[in-house]
């Protein structure tokens, strides 16, 4: 391979783990189906993808331009060197001229192919996942389907409270302190308030373990390319915190940092499924959320989680979601919560997912439901970006798909297990949580 060549090769092989998030190859063979597919997420894909496709063809026509002028290039280089052993110093005067002028062409090409590289680049990361056959139509969360519903709403006795109250009364989180602190969002657990947050962490990550989750500590900020991988970046970036010197995000989810392992890797096919959990404080600027709906614990710019996240054979990966399903539903029972189930509506849907199931306890002092999960399955929208790849035999490597879920935040599930829970001489804790917490009432 020609010293330019290699060049090119190096540059355009870079550019490939960021390129795609949907596969071009799946762009040029069914484009109307995915206009028609991500119409359901509201989105107007039909000019995006036409500018792809066109720049896919002067990309390969600059690149096969370059390749003829670099392959002519080497061998005029062996004749120059041919002609000068000869004692041919003219005519080799003449090639190798000839040589430089074709060099300088090569330069202006790719000039040109990193352009439109990028100009390709910059497009196709404003396009979103396309979600699966199963998604229902719909813009907004109304529209979303709800598969599942189990438990019984408790009938509080007069005086209820809701949970901002109940963590004042009973001195559990101090809002006005973390705000003296950090800022709104930034609550400050105390006491036996502290200590359920532990002990329910300790719960997530005890469950998962168990059910054969290998926990993972990943760190807390993570680097650009990592946020691009997930899908993160661009769509997401005005709402994660930015430590602009270092150019570090703090992560929204450990799902960023421990999907990121698996960048750049080519697993072996009888490694599947990989299978990860771990707890990270997440960080979220959620701007642009005010009032009463985002009261106490309902939204929070700082927040404990734990995340559990899956790499599945693509064959397999719809039965991994209902698996991861259960396995959050099977959280909720333990912790004695009436919860139900939503199939998200294409206009509710994340930008990277292709199906989602949320997860709403139902909050009884507020009377409303409150999210405290999502289950997606990203099929190979994160790993086409991710590089993350596995090989059965011989045959060629093929991209994995992802999974991840909140198994579980603990913002909203302390909020209801707080509101639902009360009583006229305290909280009572669920009884799987006892023995983690060392006590059975906050009074």
């Amino acid at each position: 391979m020609g010293t330019f060549l290699l060049k090119i090769f190096l540059v355009t092989s870079f550019l490939i783990p960021f390129t795609c998030m949907l596969q071009l190859n799946y762009i040029r063979e069914n484009k109307d189906e995915a206009i028609a597919r991500l119409a359901i997420k509201n989105f107007d894909a039909k000019s995006i993808l036409e500018n792809v496709l066109e720049m896919d063809v002067q990309r390969k026509k600059i690149q096969n331009d370059l390749d003829a002028i670099l392959n002519e290039a080497n061998m005029l280089a062996k004749q120059v060197g041919e002609l000068y052993k000869q004692g041919k110093k003219a005519e080799g005067d003449v090639l190798k001229t000839k040589s430089a002028s074709l060099k300088e062409n090569s330069k202006k090409l790719e000039e040109q192919l990193a352009s439109i590289e990028k100009e390709q680049h910059d497009q196709l990361v404003q396009v979103p996942n396309t979600p699966s056959i199963k998604v229902p139509k719909g813009k907004t969360p109304e529209d979303n389907e709800n598969v599942f519903q189990e438990g019984e709403i408790p009938k509080l006795y007069d005086g209820a409270k809701p949970h901002w109250e109940l963590t004042t009364q009973y001195d559990l989180i101090d809002f006005e302190l973390g705000v003296k602190l950090t800022g709104a969002g930034f609550p400050v657990y105390k006491g036996k308030g502290a200590r359920l947050q532990r002990a329910l962490i300790n719960f997530f990550l005890d469950r998962a373990t168990a059910a054969g989750y290998l926990e993972i500590q990943p760190p807390i900020l993570v680097n650009e390319a990592s946020g691009y991988a997930t899908g993160q970046l661009p769509d997401k970036e005005g709402q994660m915190y930015h430590s602009t010197i270092d150019n570090l995000y703090l992560i929204p989810t450990a799902e960023v940092p421990i999907t990121n392992i698996y960048r750049d890797v080519i697993l072996k096919a009888d490694q599947l499924p990989i299978k990860n959990c771990g707890y990270t404080p997440c960080f979220r600027r959620e701007a642009g959320s005010y009032g009463a709906h985002v009261r106490g614990l309902n939204r929070l710019h700082q927040f404990d989680k734990v995340e559990i996240v899956q790499i599945a054979h693509p064959d397999k990966s719809y039965e991994t979601l209902e698996d991861m399903r259960n396995y959050v539903a099977g959280l909720l029972r333990e912790l004695e919560l009436p919860f139900r189930i939503l199939k998200l509506c294409g206009g509710d849907m994340s930008f990277a997912s292709a199906l989602t199931y949320d997860f709403e306890t139902y909050s009884t002092a507020q009377q409303k439901w409150l999210e405290v999960s999502s289950v997606s399955n990203f099929e190979t929208f994160q790993s086409n970006r991710l590089k993350l790849r596995f090989k059965e035999g011989d045959a060629k490597p093929v991209l994995a798909h992802t999974l991840n879920g909140s198994a579980l935040a603990l913002p909203r599930i302390v909020a209801t297990m707080l509101e639902n829970n009360q009583t006229a001489e305290g909280i009572k804790i669920p009884k799987v949580l006892i023995p983690y917490c060392g006590f059975d009432i906050i009074s």
